[in-house]
């Protein structure tokens, strides 16, 4: 079955350029020039993937991909960042409000592809194990239970929503209970960056990872001068 691909950007040639190479590497791919346009194309089309410009006309790519997360009819699409900021709290900003991946103007048409098919196919992974016979396996710490199937998490039996980079953070930590992850392996792992960056990024996604954890925050826990895990039972 042909995959899909919406992009929404406003830039006609830079649109253009990507529908042609996406469509040469087998994507049903359509375009839409705004913000609006493209959040309606997408509850349409149910996508596999989302080709997102950051700077719109009518609004940021941070709220079009706020409301595709919380509209149930597009909460599971793929969604790769295209944007001219490079800067490392654009990217953290953009992951945090649900990007899969992000990729910097000037691009590489060829990289823009690679990653959309990656992404398609990670999806499509995720979702055959989700429909699977086979039972996932629960990660489980305290009273949280995380299944990395559903990405359902509750807390003492409760279902608790998490943000995307949350999410991640959680399921790294809870994957391996007791093990003392750095701040750099974190910043590596769950937002895929590396080099100079500053690690307090971490320290404050922690803390807002503890809000939301509430009566379980102490389930991670601060080894200080050396990072953060989850504890152990």
């Amino acid at each position: 079955m042909e995959r899909r691909v919406v992009i929404i950007e406003d830039e006609r040639d830079v649109a253009r350029l990507l529908e042609f190479n996406l469509r040469g590497a087998g994507f049903d791919a359509q375009s839409a020039g705004t913000g609006n346009e493209g959040v309606t194309l997408v509850q349409n089309l149910r996508p596999d993937v989302v080709v997102l410009d950051l700077m719109l006309p009518d609004t940021s790519g941070y709220e079009v991909c706020k409301q595709l997360r919380a509209d149930s009819r597009s909460a599971d699409v793929g969604i790769l960042m295209l944007t001219a900021k490079g800067e490392a709290e654009d990217r953290i900003l953009g992951l945090e409000v649900g990007a899969d991946d992000y990729v910097v103007k000037p691009f590489v048409v060829r990289e823009v592809v690679l990653r959309v098919t990656a992404l398609a196919n990670r999806l499509a992974e995720r979702r055959a194990r989700g429909t699977a016979s086979e039972p996932s396996k629960v990660l489980r710490v305290g009273p949280i239970e995380l299944d990395p199937v559903t990405h359902d998490v509750r807390i003492g039996g409760v279902p608790t929503q998490l943000r995307p980079l949350e999410y991640k953070l959680l399921q790294l930590l809870v994957s391996d209970p007791g093990r003392v992850f750095s701040r750099e392996e974190l910043l590596e792992q769950v937002w895929e960056m590396r080099g100079d960056i500053n690690t307090r990024t971490v320290d404050v996604h922690v803390r807002r990872l503890r809000v939301s954890l509430g009566p379980a925050a102490d389930a991670i826990e601060t080894v200080h001068g050396f990072g953060y895990r989850a504890k152990r039972d």
